[in-house]
């Protein structure tokens, strides 16, 4: 991944100006005022007391937020893969890809692990969500590690596969980055770096769960590597029936699987609020909404150019949370810290950027 230091440029998705920052957020907005409308009208229906309809109300808000503050860092690598992607395709994941993240990630996700877990049909695990909250939360808690295994591999091979870019021209720490760029020619330095890492945190555990443990790392580590080979194969494809496009079905699908991998924490960390099934889509739909139209203003507006070191801040972010994700096969890590640690890399790296601009008298905006 090439970053070159040209001016930035911003444009719209379908080569208009950008718009003004609030508009990026109507949607947003009128989902987040649908939600939280329809989060209060169920805890009225569930409690019959004005109380509970404000405590429901209150879950959903505070759910929204943990979504938008875990998935910011979603939004800057969802907008650097964007910006390489065909108008056609762009247009596709901001509408489909936004169905099946709600929907797909916040409804459907935690019903097929139950699914799994329980050896049950969708029906009955939809049931279970209704009628027995208490044992769908259990059953959700009880699959964390196997969760927590995957994601963490899938988010470490995304975080490393930026570093290590021998095309990689823009370095912000420049004593670990420069070395990274150096070693990157030397072939899956990648793979064996997450290995070697899957490795030290299975040791820590008993014989079953580290079982457990290392076959869902495998199963993330061969999905990040299954998504490159069949998204390159798919977009080669597309190359030679359209000539120049690029970014197409396959980046398509490595942004279904990274949304995928960030929603992981933040449905299990849902379930320490609620056990509420149909209250944590309501929250986590509604945060996932705002995830969208940061990514269409980071787009338009150019901000990943305008502010160089912000990318960087936001992959160091992921692998992060990465090694956050494997230390909670260990002990519970709060999603608060998880968020803020997260929000904090990404404010420093825009700190820095701002610095660097008026340095070299770049302009911002």
């Amino acid at each position: 991944m090439s970053q070159g230091n040209n001016p930035p440029v911003g444009g719209g998705l379908d080569g208009q100006p950008p718009r003004p920052t609030m508009k990026y957020f109507t949607w947003a907005f009128i989902v987040t005022a649908l939600g939280l409308a329809l989060g209060a009208g169920l805890g009225w229906q569930m409690t019959g007391t004005v109380w509970g309809t404000l405590s429901v109300f209150f879950i959903c808000a505070v759910l929204a937020v943990l979504e938008i503050s875990l998935s910011f860092d979603n939004a800057i690598v969802n907008a650097n893969k964007l910006k390489e992607m065909t108008p056609v395709w762009q247009r596709r994941f901001l509408t489909w890809g936004i169905i099946i993240a709600v929907f797909g990630m916040r409804i459907v996700f935690p019903l097929l692990i139950v699914v799994i877990a329980a050896n049950i049909g969708p029906w009955q695990a939809m049931v279970m969500a209704a009628a027995q909250p208490e044992e769908y939360a259990r059953i959700m808690h009880d699959a964390h590690l196997p969760i927590a295994a995957f994601g963490g591999t899938f988010l470490m091979m995304v975080g490393l596969s930026f570093f290590f870019d021998h095309e990689k021209d823009v370095h912000w720490v420049r004593w670990i980055e420069r070395r990274m760029q150096h070693y990157a020619t030397i072939r899956g330095i990648e793979v064996a770096i997450v290995l070697v890492t899957v490795l030290i945190f299975s040791s820590f555990l008993g014989t079953h769960e580290s079982h457990v443990f290392f076959s869902a790392a495998i199963w993330g580590l061969l999905t990040f590597l299954l998504v490159e080979v069949l998204g390159g194969l798919l977009d080669s494809s597309q190359e030679v029936l359209h000539a120049g496009a690029k970014g197409g079905i396959g980046a398509f699908l490595y942004l279904e699987v990274l949304d995928a991998s960030f929603s992981f924490d933040g449905v299990i960390g849902a379930f320490a609020l609620t056990q509420n099934l149909f209250i944590i889509a309501i929250g986590l739909g509604i945060g996932a909404m705002y995830v969208r139209s940061m990514t269409i203003m980071l787009v338009e507006k150019g901000t990943l150019a305008q502010y160089r070191y912000l990318e960087h801040g936001a992959f160091y972010a992921i692998i992060a949370l990465s090694v956050i994700m494997f230390c909670q096969s260990q002990v519970h890590i709060p999603e608060v810290i998880t968020g803020l640690g997260g929000a904090t890399l990404i404010g420093i790296s825009f700190w820095a950027s701002i610095r660097w601009n008026r340095q070299n008298g770049a302009v911002e905006g």
